[in-house]
């Protein structure tokens, strides 16, 4: 077998993660479902195993319980400088391919994840590649293979950014995989493709849409 992955997954402090989600399903602590989506999310990744290994970037004590539980290694965001600087801390020293993940696709099924990877792996040799989120202007994975830096660029119309610094996007029919959650609209088109059970149980007896 191929070397494994090293998948990196940022996820912030709870008190400040998915702040346009604030409120998305009603009566439901925000803490609590931004770590429903994060479960979800190392719950589908992990059950790639042994294809991929998980780092986990995170200060949140909760978040790092339940990222050891799902089998990945835990580091703290040590530079503390936003998204594309965690991205690039837990990507450092791995070998082989690395992806960055997005912490927030409680929808995942782990065969699109698995198939986007492979479908990474046929890039000509020392491209970076990425999937694009659902509406195409976002980024959902970006991967590198060994010995290229992952140099990632999420942030506003990351999908333009990552495709200009030299990344090939993929074009793979996976949903789950491209569904990101941001706001209560997509959470509801989350919950059209199935979430997870993290998820789900947030969202029983809320309006689905």
């Amino acid at each position: 077998m191929s070397q494994p992955w090293t998948v990196v997954v940022p996820v912030k402090r709870l008190t400040a993660a998915k702040t346009r989600l604030r409120g998305g399903l009603p009566g439901v602590p925000h803490e609590e479902l931004a770590l429903a989506l994060a479960a979800d999310t190392l719950a589908a990744v992990s059950a790639c195993a042994p294809l991929v290994q998980i780092r986990v970037v995170t200060d949140d004590p909760r978040v790092s319980a339940l990222a050891r539980l799902a089998g990945a290694q835990v580091l703290p965001d040590a530079p503390d400088a936003g998204l594309n600087a965690a991205f690039r801390h837990g990507a450092t020293g791995a070998a082989g391919w690395v992806a960055g993940l997005t912490a927030d696709l409680p929808a995942l099924r782990p065969a699109e994840l698995a198939a986007a990877l492979a479908e990474a792996r046929r890039t000509p040799a020392g491209v970076r590649s990425f999937v694009s989120d659902a509406p195409g202007s976002g980024t959902v994975l970006l991967a590198a293979p060994p010995g290229v830096p992952l140099d990632p660029r999420f942030g506003p119309d990351s999908a333009t950014a990552h495709a200009a610094s030299g990344a090939r996007a993929l074009a793979g029919d996976w949903p789950s995989l491209r569904r990101d959650v941001d706001t209560a609209d997509d959470l509801l088109a989350a919950a059209r493709l199935g979430l997870g059970p993290r998820t789900a149980a947030m969202a029983a007896g809320c309006p689905t849409g």
